[in-house]
């Protein structure tokens, strides 16, 4: 196997700042079990830094506003300001930290998007919270507010031409991520999750309109699927898209909820599917993307099996499946 370039694990204290209030299961507890998990760094492997530089707020409000309305990011920031209760849904809480958490959140998606582009880097896994891809143009929805995902799609997408494929294991649907981009060719989308469930989207139909027409893929798959179901579904899935847009970069997001000791996923997943998945999404970016991968984290709320499957999966992302992708 070649020699790899390491993965880049990026965070910073400011996407602690958000406080949904104490015993919700989105707490900043979940961004430090996995920095302490990826410490030490795997012999090189990979780079933690958890105080990776931020872009100037302004910058990532200006790039905000290709995915989000700019009334939507002015309610938010007046939302948080005041620091107490929630926004559009009963699962947004927030804090006078929202906020910030949130464009601090953006601006390494931001960051780490255009550090691809410009050859700085060739694959990250960025630990961020709150977490992305629920986030709507004109809405928070499922302990989301910023869509960080879409941004590093947008940037990527527009830069090094050709096509982007989001992958999406997160055992819930990623709403906001798919209404982004469902009528685009240019951005395909991904996604293995529980249905019916929250958030009710995600049928196997929805496969993009307009120019975006096939672009979309979608597996909904009942409670309790674990490794066998759950993984081959993601694999066949990720490699009929890929190999249909060929795309430059794979932009992943990477939730941890369909573990099976997790409280909200109602999938049996375990850490050997997890690791199998990430294995999958490090052999189909060597083989259509110049193994150019970047990694954000969704979901997962059982603290240690979050911190296990975040290594396992920064392990995979690390080692690539060379073997499997020239197969």
């Amino acid at each position: 196997m070649p020699d790899r370039s390491p993965v880049f694990v990026r965070s910073n204290p400011r996407v602690l700042d958000h406080d949904p209030g104490l015993g919700h299961p989105e707490s900043s507890r979940r961004v430090r079990v996995i920095l302490d998990a990826l410490e030490p760094d795997g012999g090189g492997r990979w780079i933690v830094d958890r105080h990776a530089p931020l872009p100037p707020d302004d910058d990532v409000i200006g790039v905000l506003k290709w995915i989000h309305e700019a009334d939507y990011i002015e309610r938010l920031r007046a939302a948080s300001e005041e620091g107490h209760g929630w926004l559009d849904s009963h699962d947004c809480r927030l804090s006078r930290g929202t906020f910030d958490a949130a464009l601090a959140a953006a601006g390494l998606a931001m960051n780490a998007a255009l550090d691809l582009v410009n050859r700085k880097i060739e694959r990250a896994f960025v630990v961020i919270r709150p977490p992305s891809h629920h986030a709507e143009r004109a809405a928070a929805k499922g302990y989301c507010f910023f869509n960080s995902v879409a941004v590093a799609a947008e940037i990527v997408a527009g830069s090094l031409g050709g096509t982007v494929l989001i992958a999406d294991f997160d055992a819930h649907h990623g709403n906001g991520t798919q209404q982004c981009f469902y009528d685009r060719p240019d951005v395909g989308y991904v996604s293995v999750h529980g249905f019916p469930g929250f958030p009710g989207t995600g049928t196997a139909d929805e496969t993009g309109a307009g120019l975006g027409e096939g672009a979309t893929r979608n597996i909904p798959l009942l409670a309790g699927a674990g490794d066998a179901v759950y993984c081959a579904a993601f694999e066949k899935a990720l490699d009929e898209v890929a190999s249909r847009l060929r795309p430059a970069a794979i932009i992943v997001s990477a939730g941890f909820d369909a573990h099976a000791a997790d409280p909200l996923g109602g999938m049996r997943v375990t850490e050997s599917g997890f690791r199998r998945m990430s294995a999958a999404v490090a052999a189909t970016a060597q083989r259509w993307s110049g193994g150019r991968v970047l990694s954000f984290l969704e979901g997962g709320f059982d603290l240690q099996a979050l911190a296990n499957c975040a290594r396992i999966h920064v392990e995979e992302l690390a080692s690539g499946d060379v073997d499997k992708a020239d197969a």
